[in-house]
């Protein structure tokens, strides 16, 4: 049970070590699928966001650029948007305006300083406000934003009674689902997916790494699969089809960390 519901707590620790090890990108050089929403995640980490918040901001994001067209607009200067916003949405305490232009600053701008309290503070702090009120009004002022998270959280407590303490306790499969579902979140391909199609995804992908077999359950039969009585609408072809996505965003991400 603590296996289960301590899983975002150790998530947290998992994005901020993932962001404190990983080799230090020059973003405005990069071109490449996947660096805006890496840099989102960056900065997520490093102002010690809860990770309900940081998948929050990359939902709003993906909605922002999938209503515009990217060309148009300061891709980073859009993210730290989602990132404030994301800390009111998700009531984050922790988010405060002052540190996400510290932070988003830094980020971009390796080896400088934080932004002093002069006319260019003010102005950053003028051009996200403007950011978050944009991304507002561009997504009709719906901020609702349905997580994958708690649908994993309950599937995996079911789960976990399926197959048993002993063998649920002796490989991560919590751990892991969740890193999944955190980092598929670096892509817009989450989008195209149910909320309950998404967790079941990862938890999916989870047990296939660990080879983990749930009792009872018939892989050669659709009907029989042990996601059907928790979500009945998720296929098979739903299921490879998320595997695919988030096996892509490693591919991305591997992609930038060797450039």
């Amino acid at each position: 049970m603590k296996n289960v519901l301590d899983v975002m707590s150790m998530q947290q620790h998992v994005e901020l070590n993932k962001a404190q090890t990983m080799k230090p990108i020059d973003y405005r050089k990069m071109n490449k699928p996947g660096v805006v929403p890496m840099y989102i995640f960056e900065c997520a980490a490093k102002l010690k966001m809860k990770p309900l918040t940081a998948a929050c901001a990359a939902i709003v994001f993906h909605r922002f650029f999938r209503e515009v067209k990217a060309s148009d607009y300061d891709e980073f200067l859009i993210a730290a948007g989602p990132l404030y916003l994301a800390g009111k949405i998700k009531e984050d305490e922790s988010v405060k305006i002052r540190d996400v232009i510290n932070v988003a600053y830094c980020t971009l701008n390796r080896g400088n300083d934080p932004v002093d309290l002069n006319d260019e503070y003010w102005s950053m702090r003028d051009a996200i406000v403007q950011a978050e009120l944009l991304i507002t009004r561009t997504l009709c002022f719906d901020l609702n934003i349905d997580l994958a998270h708690k649908y994993l959280l309950h599937y995996m407590k079911t789960l976990q009674d399926w197959v048993g303490t002993e063998v649920w306790n002796s490989v991560p499969i919590a751990k892991a689902a969740a890193s999944y579902l955190q980092d598929f979140h670096h892509s817009a391909n989450i989008l195209k997916y149910k909320p309950t199609h998404v967790a079941i995804g990862c938890l999916s992908l989870a047990l296939q790494t660990y080879g983990i077999q749930v009792p009872l359950t018939d892989e050669s039969d659709e009907s029989a699969m042990w996601y059907k009585p928790l979500v009945k609408d998720f296929t098979r072809e739903n299921q490879w089809e998320i595997i695919e996505n988030v096996i892509e965003v490693y591919k991305n991400e591997g992609f930038l960390n060797a450039t």
